[in-house]
Protein backbone atom coordinates (compact mmCIF):
# COMPACT_ATOMS: atom_id res chain seq x y z
CA UNK A 1 0.00 0.00 0.00
CA UNK A 2 1.62 3.24 -0.76
CA UNK A 3 2.75 6.26 2.06
CA UNK A 4 -0.85 8.05 0.45
CA UNK A 5 -2.79 5.81 1.00
CA UNK A 6 -2.10 4.29 4.40
CA UNK A 7 -2.21 8.46 5.70
CA UNK A 8 -5.27 8.59 4.12
CA UNK A 9 -6.87 5.48 6.03
CA UNK A 10 -5.58 6.81 9.30
CA UNK A 11 -7.26 10.27 9.01
CA UNK A 12 -10.69 8.60 7.49
CA UNK A 13 -10.72 5.60 10.94
CA UNK A 14 -9.94 8.54 12.79
CA UNK A 15 -12.70 10.73 12.09
CA UNK A 16 -14.79 7.80 11.42
CA UNK A 17 -16.49 7.76 15.14
CA UNK A 18 -14.75 3.64 15.28
CA UNK A 19 -13.83 2.61 18.65
CA UNK A 20 -10.01 3.30 18.43
CA UNK A 21 -9.07 4.31 21.75
CA UNK A 22 -7.69 2.88 24.39
CA UNK A 23 -9.73 0.73 27.29
CA UNK A 24 -7.25 1.98 30.01
CA UNK A 25 -7.43 5.76 31.19
CA UNK A 26 -4.50 8.11 31.11
CA UNK A 27 -4.91 8.93 34.81
CA UNK A 28 -6.23 11.83 34.50
CA UNK A 29 -9.04 11.33 37.08
CA UNK A 30 -6.66 9.85 39.87
CA UNK A 31 -4.74 13.18 40.41
CA UNK A 32 -6.56 15.76 42.58
CA UNK A 33 -5.66 19.43 43.11
CA UNK A 34 -6.38 21.19 46.70
CA UNK A 35 -8.94 23.27 46.03
CA UNK A 36 -8.51 27.16 47.17
CA UNK A 37 -11.74 28.59 48.56
CA UNK A 38 -9.78 31.80 48.86
CA UNK A 39 -8.29 32.36 45.45
CA UNK A 40 -8.23 36.65 46.11
CA UNK A 41 -8.13 37.19 42.62
CA UNK A 42 -9.95 37.88 39.57
CA UNK A 43 -10.29 35.44 36.53
CA UNK A 44 -9.11 37.81 34.69
CA UNK A 45 -6.20 38.34 36.43
CA UNK A 46 -5.03 34.47 35.66
CA UNK A 47 -1.81 34.48 32.76
CA UNK A 48 -2.16 31.19 31.18
CA UNK A 49 0.59 32.10 28.39
CA UNK A 50 4.11 30.12 28.47
CA UNK A 51 7.62 30.39 26.48
CA UNK A 52 7.74 27.57 24.32
CA UNK A 53 10.72 26.74 22.15
CA UNK A 54 11.85 30.19 22.04
CA UNK A 55 8.07 31.88 21.39
CA UNK A 56 5.57 32.88 23.26
CA UNK A 57 2.64 31.19 23.31
CA UNK A 58 -1.36 32.11 24.20
CA UNK A 59 -1.72 29.17 26.37
CA UNK A 60 0.72 25.81 27.10
CA UNK A 61 -0.33 23.41 24.96
CA UNK A 62 -0.14 22.75 21.11
CA UNK A 63 -1.79 20.34 18.49
CA UNK A 64 -0.03 17.33 18.44
CA UNK A 65 1.28 15.20 14.91
CA UNK A 66 -1.44 14.06 12.94
CA UNK A 67 -1.18 14.09 9.24
CA UNK A 68 0.76 15.28 6.08
CA UNK A 69 1.49 13.15 2.99
CA UNK A 70 -1.60 13.56 1.06
CA UNK A 71 -4.02 15.96 -0.56
CA UNK A 72 -6.32 15.71 2.42
CA UNK A 73 -4.25 15.57 4.98
CA UNK A 74 -2.37 19.13 3.62
CA UNK A 75 -5.35 20.58 3.33
CA UNK A 76 -6.19 19.42 7.38
CA UNK A 77 -2.74 20.66 8.27
CA UNK A 78 -3.33 24.46 6.82
CA UNK A 79 -6.97 24.30 8.77
CA UNK A 80 -5.09 23.47 11.87
CA UNK A 81 -2.18 25.20 11.60
CA UNK A 82 -4.57 28.65 10.90
CA UNK A 83 -6.38 27.88 14.01
CA UNK A 84 -3.50 27.29 16.12
CA UNK A 85 -1.81 30.97 14.82
CA UNK A 86 -5.23 32.47 15.16
CA UNK A 87 -5.28 31.01 18.97
CA UNK A 88 -1.54 31.72 19.59
CA UNK A 89 -0.77 27.85 20.57
CA UNK A 90 1.79 25.64 18.44
CA UNK A 91 0.86 23.10 15.80
CA UNK A 92 3.06 19.82 15.26
CA UNK A 93 3.41 18.13 11.40
CA UNK A 94 2.63 14.73 11.08
CA UNK A 95 5.59 12.34 9.85
CA UNK A 96 7.89 14.25 7.17
CA UNK A 97 8.99 10.59 5.83
CA UNK A 98 6.35 11.08 3.19
CA UNK A 99 7.66 14.15 1.88
CA UNK A 100 11.39 13.17 1.88
CA UNK A 101 10.62 9.79 -0.69
CA UNK A 102 7.65 12.24 -2.57
CA UNK A 103 9.05 15.58 -2.85
CA UNK A 104 5.96 16.42 -4.87
CA UNK A 105 4.48 15.73 -1.28
CA UNK A 106 6.31 18.56 0.44
CA UNK A 107 3.48 21.15 0.17
CA UNK A 108 1.42 19.11 2.26
CA UNK A 109 3.35 20.19 5.11
CA UNK A 110 4.02 23.65 4.24
CA UNK A 111 1.77 25.93 7.05
CA UNK A 112 4.23 28.90 7.60
CA UNK A 113 2.17 31.11 5.07
CA UNK A 114 -1.34 30.65 7.25
CA UNK A 115 1.03 29.99 10.57
CA UNK A 116 4.02 32.56 10.69
CA UNK A 117 4.44 33.67 14.53
CA UNK A 118 3.87 30.19 16.23
CA UNK A 119 6.24 27.24 17.16
CA UNK A 120 5.80 24.62 14.22
CA UNK A 121 7.07 21.00 15.06
CA UNK A 122 8.62 18.76 12.63
CA UNK A 123 8.82 15.15 12.73
CA UNK A 124 10.31 11.97 11.06
CA UNK A 125 10.32 8.35 12.66
CA UNK A 126 12.67 7.07 15.15
CA UNK A 127 13.19 3.78 13.20
CA UNK A 128 13.75 6.08 9.72
CA UNK A 129 16.78 7.65 10.39
CA UNK A 130 18.79 4.53 10.26
CA UNK A 131 18.72 4.65 6.47
CA UNK A 132 21.43 5.92 4.87
CA UNK A 133 21.14 9.59 4.05
CA UNK A 134 17.85 10.08 6.46
CA UNK A 135 19.21 12.10 8.98
CA UNK A 136 20.40 14.85 6.41
CA UNK A 137 17.39 14.74 4.52
CA UNK A 138 15.36 15.32 7.61
CA UNK A 139 17.44 17.97 8.86
CA UNK A 140 17.01 19.68 5.14
CA UNK A 141 12.98 19.24 5.67
CA UNK A 142 12.91 20.81 9.06
CA UNK A 143 14.46 23.78 7.23
CA UNK A 144 12.42 23.96 4.11
CA UNK A 145 8.97 23.65 6.05
CA UNK A 146 10.25 26.12 8.65
CA UNK A 147 9.89 24.13 11.82
CA UNK A 148 11.21 25.55 15.18
CA UNK A 149 11.72 21.96 16.30
CA UNK A 150 11.86 18.38 15.30
CA UNK A 151 9.76 15.31 17.14
CA UNK A 152 11.59 12.11 16.57
CA UNK A 153 8.40 9.34 17.11
CA UNK A 154 9.25 5.97 18.91
CA UNK A 155 6.41 3.90 17.80
CA UNK A 156 7.57 0.06 18.31
CA UNK A 157 4.03 -1.05 18.86
CA UNK A 158 2.86 0.62 15.94
CA UNK A 159 5.38 -0.66 13.30
CA UNK A 160 4.79 -4.42 14.66
CA UNK A 161 1.29 -4.29 14.07
CA UNK A 162 1.58 -2.27 10.81
CA UNK A 163 1.86 -5.26 7.84
CA UNK A 164 4.59 -2.63 6.18
CA UNK A 165 5.92 -1.81 9.71
CA UNK A 166 9.31 -2.45 10.77
CA UNK A 167 10.43 -5.02 12.88
CA UNK A 168 14.05 -4.24 13.50
CA UNK A 169 14.97 -1.54 15.80
CA UNK A 170 18.94 -2.05 16.63
CA UNK A 171 20.49 1.03 16.17
CA UNK A 172 17.70 3.93 16.40
CA UNK A 173 19.04 5.59 19.64
CA UNK A 174 22.67 6.20 17.88
CA UNK A 175 20.20 7.13 15.21
CA UNK A 176 18.29 9.63 17.48
CA UNK A 177 21.88 11.11 19.34
CA UNK A 178 23.31 11.80 15.70
CA UNK A 179 20.11 13.29 14.56
CA UNK A 180 20.71 15.71 17.84
CA UNK A 181 24.14 16.73 16.70
CA UNK A 182 23.31 17.14 13.00
CA UNK A 183 19.69 19.33 12.97
CA UNK A 184 20.01 22.93 14.01
CA UNK A 185 16.61 22.77 16.31
CA UNK A 186 15.44 21.70 19.26
CA UNK A 187 14.61 17.61 19.41
CA UNK A 188 11.83 16.52 21.31
CA UNK A 189 11.85 12.85 21.73
CA UNK A 190 7.76 11.52 21.98
CA UNK A 191 5.72 8.34 21.76
CA UNK A 192 2.62 7.70 19.85
CA UNK A 193 0.57 6.93 22.57
CA UNK A 194 2.27 4.04 24.43
CA UNK A 195 4.38 6.09 26.58
CA UNK A 196 8.21 6.93 27.58
CA UNK A 197 9.08 5.41 30.95
CA UNK A 198 11.90 6.33 33.12
CA UNK A 199 14.11 4.26 32.27
CA UNK A 200 13.76 5.50 28.33
CA UNK A 201 13.87 8.65 29.23
CA UNK A 202 17.44 8.24 30.49
CA UNK A 203 18.74 6.75 27.48
CA UNK A 204 17.09 10.06 25.80
CA UNK A 205 18.35 12.43 28.06
CA UNK A 206 21.99 10.66 27.21
CA UNK A 207 21.60 10.91 23.69
CA UNK A 208 20.74 14.30 24.23
CA UNK A 209 17.24 15.06 22.88
CA UNK A 210 16.34 18.48 24.06
CA UNK A 211 12.46 17.65 25.50
CA UNK A 212 10.56 14.48 25.89
CA UNK A 213 7.04 14.19 25.20
CA UNK A 214 5.63 11.05 27.19
CA UNK A 215 2.49 10.49 24.79
CA UNK A 216 1.36 8.08 27.37
CA UNK A 217 -1.44 5.79 26.45
CA UNK A 218 -4.92 6.46 27.55
CA UNK A 219 -5.74 8.11 23.93
CA UNK A 220 -5.95 6.93 20.66
CA UNK A 221 -4.95 3.48 20.37
CA UNK A 222 -2.66 2.66 17.51
CA UNK A 223 -2.94 -0.18 17.14
CA UNK A 224 -7.21 -0.23 17.07
CA UNK A 225 -6.32 1.73 13.98
CA UNK A 226 -4.19 -0.66 12.32
CA UNK A 227 -7.17 -3.34 13.04
CA UNK A 228 -9.78 -1.76 11.29
CA UNK A 229 -7.38 -0.21 8.67
CA UNK A 230 -6.49 -3.29 6.51
CA UNK A 231 -10.14 -5.00 4.56
CA UNK A 232 -7.75 -7.75 3.19
CA UNK A 233 -8.58 -11.23 4.06
CA UNK A 234 -4.83 -12.12 4.67
CA UNK A 235 -3.88 -8.85 6.54
CA UNK A 236 -7.02 -9.92 8.92
CA UNK A 237 -5.97 -13.88 9.28
CA UNK A 238 -2.24 -13.05 9.97
CA UNK A 239 -2.76 -9.84 11.74
CA UNK A 240 -5.80 -9.16 13.98
CA UNK A 241 -5.12 -11.57 16.28
CA UNK A 242 -2.14 -10.37 17.51
CA UNK A 243 -3.78 -6.89 17.22
CA UNK A 244 -5.84 -7.47 19.70
CA UNK A 245 -3.76 -8.91 22.52
CA UNK A 246 -1.35 -5.67 22.19
CA UNK A 247 -4.41 -2.98 21.28
CA UNK A 248 -3.97 -1.19 24.87
CA UNK A 249 -0.84 -1.65 25.28
CA UNK A 250 1.28 0.62 27.15
CA UNK A 251 1.86 2.86 30.00
CA UNK A 252 -1.04 5.37 31.35
CA UNK A 253 0.09 9.42 30.70
CA UNK A 254 0.35 10.05 34.34
CA UNK A 255 2.54 7.13 35.51
CA UNK A 256 4.53 7.93 32.33
CA UNK A 257 4.42 11.55 33.11
CA UNK A 258 5.99 10.72 37.09
CA UNK A 259 8.06 8.25 35.69
CA UNK A 260 9.81 10.47 33.22
CA UNK A 261 10.30 13.41 35.23
CA UNK A 262 12.12 11.90 37.79
CA UNK A 263 14.35 10.27 35.30
CA UNK A 264 15.60 14.03 33.76
CA UNK A 265 15.43 17.43 34.24
CA UNK A 266 14.86 18.14 30.90
CA UNK A 267 11.26 19.74 29.77
CA UNK A 268 8.68 17.14 29.76
CA UNK A 269 5.64 17.98 27.23
CA UNK A 270 2.10 15.33 28.56
CA UNK A 271 0.35 13.83 26.29
CA UNK A 272 -1.46 10.81 26.01
CA UNK A 273 -5.66 10.81 26.61
CA UNK A 274 -5.45 15.08 27.29
CA UNK A 275 -9.22 15.86 26.93
CA UNK A 276 -9.35 19.41 28.37
CA UNK A 277 -8.17 22.41 30.40
CA UNK A 278 -8.46 20.93 33.81
CA UNK A 279 -6.40 17.50 32.42
CA UNK A 280 -3.38 20.49 31.25
CA UNK A 281 -3.71 21.88 34.95
CA UNK A 282 -3.08 18.73 36.78
CA UNK A 283 0.13 17.70 34.45
CA UNK A 284 1.50 20.95 35.57
CA UNK A 285 1.22 21.14 38.19
CA UNK A 286 2.95 17.24 38.58
CA UNK A 287 5.54 19.27 36.77
CA UNK A 288 5.27 19.37 33.20
CA UNK A 289 6.17 22.59 30.77
CA UNK A 290 3.33 21.93 28.17
CA UNK A 291 0.64 19.66 26.94
CA UNK A 292 -0.14 18.22 23.44
CA UNK A 293 -3.17 16.73 22.43
CA UNK A 294 -4.08 15.42 18.56
CA UNK A 295 -7.40 13.25 17.82
CA UNK A 296 -9.84 16.15 19.55
CA UNK A 297 -8.58 18.46 17.57
CA UNK A 298 -8.81 16.82 14.70
CA UNK A 299 -12.41 15.59 15.44
CA UNK A 300 -13.44 19.49 16.68
CA UNK A 301 -11.76 20.13 12.60
CA UNK A 302 -15.10 18.04 11.40
CA UNK A 303 -17.64 19.33 12.99
CA UNK A 304 -16.24 23.06 12.51
CA UNK A 305 -15.55 23.59 16.15
CA UNK A 306 -11.60 24.06 16.33
CA UNK A 307 -11.79 26.84 17.62
CA UNK A 308 -14.79 26.85 20.09
CA UNK A 309 -12.61 23.62 21.38
CA UNK A 310 -9.18 25.69 22.11
CA UNK A 311 -11.04 28.90 23.32
CA UNK A 312 -12.48 26.05 26.24
CA UNK A 313 -9.67 24.49 27.17
CA UNK A 314 -7.84 27.60 27.75
CA UNK A 315 -11.49 28.83 29.48
CA UNK A 316 -11.35 25.49 31.45
CA UNK A 317 -7.49 25.98 32.42
CA UNK A 318 -7.96 29.27 33.58
CA UNK A 319 -10.58 27.98 35.58
CA UNK A 320 -8.27 25.23 37.36
CA UNK A 321 -5.70 27.99 37.90
CA UNK A 322 -8.44 30.24 40.09
CA UNK A 323 -9.31 27.40 41.67
CA UNK A 324 -6.14 26.68 43.32
CA UNK A 325 -4.92 30.25 43.71
CA UNK A 326 -2.25 29.92 40.98
CA UNK A 327 -2.05 33.33 38.97
CA UNK A 328 0.61 32.02 36.14
CA UNK A 329 2.20 29.05 35.40
CA UNK A 330 4.95 29.25 37.70
CA UNK A 331 2.36 29.73 40.28
CA UNK A 332 0.81 26.34 38.96
CA UNK A 333 3.33 24.40 39.61
CA UNK A 334 3.97 25.14 43.21
CA UNK A 335 0.24 24.00 44.08
CA UNK A 336 -0.48 20.59 46.32
CA UNK A 337 -1.22 17.57 44.69
CA UNK A 338 -2.31 14.23 45.94
CA UNK A 339 -2.91 11.29 43.73
CA UNK A 340 -5.54 8.44 44.31
CA UNK A 341 -7.03 5.09 43.28
CA UNK A 342 -4.84 2.51 41.12
CA UNK A 343 -2.60 5.44 39.82
CA UNK A 344 -1.85 6.73 43.06
CA UNK A 345 -1.19 2.85 44.50
CA UNK A 346 1.21 1.93 41.38
CA UNK A 347 3.05 5.53 42.00
CA UNK A 348 3.57 4.82 45.50
CA UNK A 349 4.88 1.05 44.92
CA UNK A 350 6.78 2.41 42.27
CA UNK A 351 8.64 5.01 44.59
CA UNK A 352 7.36 8.01 41.79
CA UNK A 353 5.72 10.03 44.37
Amino acid sequence: MSIISRKDDHLEICLSGKAVNMRKTAGFEDVKLMYDALPEMSLNDVNISCIFLGKRMSAPFYIDAMTGGSEKGGKINKALATAAERAGIGFALGSQRAMIEKPELAKTYMVRDVAPNIPIIGNIGAANLRKPGMIQKIADAIKEVGADALAIHLNPIHELVQPEGERDFRGTLNAIAETCDVVDVPVIAKEVGCGISGKVAKKLDKAGVDMINVAGAGGTSWPRVETVREGNSLFSRLSNPIVSRFSDSGTPTIIALASTLKATKKPVIVSGGVRGGVDIGKALAMGASCAAAASPFLVAWKENKLNETIKRWKDELKTTMLLTGSKDIYSLKKQEIYIIGRTGDFLEAAKLL
